[in-house]
Parts: C-alpha cells; structure tokens; sequence
C-alpha cells in the first residue's frame, strides 16, 4: 500500500461532502474535546516522514507543516493546524523504508528517515518535542506540544546484527514492525510467501534482545505462525501498531483472527485499530479495487486533478465511514476488553483510500463520537487514546 501510486490519491481538492454514519452534534463534539483536553491521544502509526522524503526529497522547505499540507502538489493527510484540531497529543511516526531494500542500504534509509522526524521537531520546537520515555507524554501535553516518538517499520534494516538493533535503540527508535511486505532472512512475512514458519532462531534472539533493551515488538505484517513464535518468546507486552479484526475481511492475513487478539491480550497487549479501507471490511476493499479499475477504464490518469477527483468521488459513494472502525473497536472489547485497544490510523501510508469522516488526522474526534454513542465511558476512552499503549511502553522500558 505504500507505493508512489496510491500515495497520489491523497486529499488534493475540495471534497464532495462527509459521509457520517451519524454526524456528530455540537455537544457530542463538545464533550469529545472536554475529554481529549486532558487525554494526550497516542496514534501508533503515521507515514508523514516517507511522504516527505519520497515526494520531497526530505526537504523541509518545500513542505511547510503549519500550512494546509492538501494545496501541495502531492498532498498529505498530516499538517500542524489538522493535528490540532484532531486533538493528538502523541504521535509514533513511522520510520519506514521499502522492504525491496536490504542490508546496510535499508539501515542508512532509516537512519535518514529518523533525521526527517528531528528536523521537522527541530523546526517547530512550539508545537513537537521528542518523548524518550513513556513519563514525558503526560508532560508534552500538559505543555500543549505533541509529543514524537520513532516507531521502525521494518526489521530487514537490522542486517542481521542485534548491534545495528541496540543502535538504533540509542536513536530513540520505541518500537519495531519485525517485517514489512517481504519474508526476511528471519521473519515471514503476512503478504509473502512463508519460509522459517514463524521465527527463526535468530528471529527468537531478536524479540528476546527487544525485549532486553527496551524495544516494543509490533506483531503487525507477521504471519499468524510467526506471531505465535512472538508471543512464546517474548516476556514483555507486544503491539500491532496498524491491524484489526480478520472477523470482518476473511482471508485477509494483515488483521488478525479472534485467537490472536486473545492471546496478545493474554500477554497484556494492545491492539492499534487502523483506519484504511484496507483493513475494514471485504467490501471496503472491494470497493477501492472497483475505483481504481473504473480509473483506468476511464483512461484516468490517478496523478492528475481530474483522477483523484474522480478516485475520491468513488469511494465517497461506498458508504464506509467511521462506523466501520468502530465495529472493529467493539469486536475487540467483546472478546478482550477495553483494555486491550489502541488507535494507530496509518495516516499518509494508504492514500485516499480511508473514510470521508476519517481521512486526515483532524478526524479523531469523529471516531470518539461515535464510541461515546455506543456507550463508552470516559474511562474507556482514555484507556483506548493513550493509557493502553503507555501500558505496554512502561512494561517495555
């Protein structure tokens, strides 16, 4: 989902309007923000670093984050203003390079991609500061900054060596995604072709040597055999920063089954619903293969002004909002508890392909809403924002 040509179908004009399941009222919104004014709300998984860095060359000056970041000309779903009004307090921002890169080459990208996250904390010192500790998110946010964390998306770039690992540890780097789309030399791979079946045994000292020096294990993209080789290995609380509930979209190996989500539960785990069409429902995924084959039936170009308006006027027209994230939420405390779930939207890593009323990081209080309709407490809602997840970052530290 991470490639140049899904990336284009971003927000780049004005939208046609919000489809809601039921638009939030002004005192549903209201009580939203009375509730995210004291709730430091973490997202687990956000890919602003690769656009920028893919799209602009890593060049800060061409991409000004207190600026609505859709007039640019490949537009994102990230800005200073919409985080705000999404009311996020924390943000691991992804460090992710291609999977097709290997060794010492995959290494370095990250090691840039890490350097893109300071810079842009570096340049707006009022509104992020770096979290090296689980302590310092309640402090960033009663300071009114965001606080910014390294999440890796990738175990390739360790080349094989637990010392590039605890390097990249001393970097700031909080968790790591044991793989991306491709098997390695150590893991497989949910979207490749099984080869250790699960973990190797170096792919065993890797979880033992996280464990060890303080870097949470995110379970998301591993095969289920390999997350089970995880959770017999490690003696720490494991993540799955972006999957949901295979319950919803049969066969699709990126969510994960009811067994699963019990036994990350059992190890006291938390669970980072995502957002994108992707992982929701076989019908929103459905739907985004039907927009993209009527793009190209139409002889549309998905670069151009007219392609992405016609690509964001088709999935307006599926009817999937969020809804749909919340009956994965629901499905989870149903088996788990409330106790067991995160958010981890995958912003600027899916495209277009996310609901009208969830489709930039402004959109958080919509989804909170739609809990509180549903009869969350006030309680539930600060577990699932942020105290799940500093749950499993304390016990990993």
């Amino acid at each position: 989902m991470k490639t140049a040509a899904i990336a284009a179908l971003v927000l780049a004009f004005a939208a046609p309007a919000l489809a809601f399941a039921q638009a939030p009222t002004r005192a549903e919104l209201a009580r939203v923000d009375r509730i995210l004014h004291s709730t430091p709300l973490i997202d687990g998984h956000n890919d602003l670093a690769e656009e920028i860095h893919d799209n602009y060359g890593s060049d800060q000056s061409r991409v000004d984050l207190n600026a609505d970041t859709r007039r640019l000309s490949f537009p994102l779903h990230t800005d200073i203003p919409r985080l705000r009004q999404g009311r996020v307090g924390a943000q691991f921002w992804s460090v992710y390079v291609p999977a097709e890169l290997q060794g010492a080459e995959s290494a370095q990208a990250v090691h840039v991609q890490i350097d893109t996250v300071r810079q842009i904390i570096r340049r707006y010192p009022r509104v992020f500061e770096f979290a090296q500790s689980a302590d310092d998110i309640v402090r960033i946010h009663r300071a009114g900054r965001i606080a910014s964390m390294f999440g890796m998306e990738g175990g390739e770039a360790i080349n094989n060596n637990l010392a590039v690992l605890r390097d990249f540890r001393a970097e700031g780097v909080l968790y790591m995604t044991l793989c991306h789309s491709k098997t390695t030399s150590w893991v497989d791979s949910a979207t490749d072709a099984p080869v250790h079946g699960g973990l190797s045994p170096f792919g065993e000292d890797v979880v033992r040597e996280m464990n060890r020096v303080g870097i949470m294990v995110d379970v998301s993209h591993l095969t289920d055999e390999a997350i089970w080789d995880v959770l017999e290995v490690t003696t720490r609380p494991v993540i799955a920063t972006h999957s949901a509930c295979r319950h919803f979209t049969p066969g699709y190996e990126r969510n994960l089954p009811d067994t699963l989500i019990r036994a990350i539960a059992r190890k006291n785990g938390v669970i980072q619903v995502p957002f994108s069409h992707y992982f929701l429902s076989a019908r929103s995924r459905e739907v985004v293969q039907q927009a993209e084959k009527a793009l190209k039936d139409k002889g549309l170009d998905e670069d151009t002004p007219e392609g992405k308006r016609f690509i964001r006027a088709e999935l307006a027209k599926s009817g999937i909002t969020a809804s749909d994230v919340a009956d994965h939420i629901d499905h989870i405390k149903n088996i788990v508890g409330v106790n067991h779930i995160g958010l981890g939207g995958d912003f600027d890593g899916v495209g277009l392909a996310l609901p009208p009323d969830l489709s930039d990081v402004s959109m958080y209080p919509n989804l909170i809403a739609e809990l509180l309709r549903r009869g969350y407490s006030k309680a539930d809602i600060r577990k699932i924002c942020y105290q799940n997840t500093l749950r499993v970052w304390r016990a990993n530290e």
